[in-house]
């Protein structure tokens, strides 16, 4: 891994791809051990936590489903403030046990907006899986029971993680150099 520029910015490395699929066989056989016996739905959001979600359910050892939702709120380096859903969902979440699959939980905004309409919908349980949180951009207390890395607050790319539609495909995350 060495220094990459993506558009006009430039990224050093931060978690190589060994680390990250260390990291999330560990999260999938905690999710398995605890979830034994129930069939959770998971939901991964999209785009960003589509390689974090196939990670997942690929190392998962108990039976379950998964389903895709959209939910937008970065436009280049910065979060708008503003989340929109343009991918819904159309499973019954009733009594079942849903765990989300999250690329990063940032300001939090985006899952504080989410998690009520999951809630009414009256799920058994709500899990949050997460591969990555930055502590000190949390604006809302996100309750994460399943976490791959604390980060610090800089931009982020590679596996999963965009800059203005590209770098997603890196198997590895770098951050930006500032």
């Amino acid at each position: 891994m060495s220094v990459i520029q993506v558009h006009d910015k430039k990224f050093q490395p931060y978690i190589n791809a060994v680390e990250l699929q260390q990291r999330i066989r560990e999260l999938a056989a905690e999710i398995s051990k605890d979830l034994q016996g129930e069939r959770p739905l998971f939901i991964a959001i999209l785009n960003g936590s589509f390689m974090f979600a196939a990670d997942v359910f690929k190392y998962l050892t108990i039976e379950a489903e998964i389903s895709f939702i959209k939910l937008v709120s970065y436009k280049g380096t910065k979060s708008t403030g503003n989340v929109v859903t343009s991918i819904g969902l159309d499973e019954d979440l009733y009594g079942r046990t849903v765990v989300i699959l999250e690329d990063i939980v940032d300001t939090g905004k985006t899952l504080s907006q989410f998690l009520p309409q999951l809630e009414h919908q009256q799920p058994k349980k709500l899990v949050i899986a997460a591969l990555l949180t930055k502590p000190e951009a949390l604006q809302y207390k996100i309750p994460i029971d399943y976490l791959g890395f604390s980060v610090p607050n800089k931009f982020l790319l590679g596996y999963g993680l965009d800059y203005d539609g590209l770098g997603r495909n890196l198997p590895e995350i770098y951050q930006l150099v500032e």
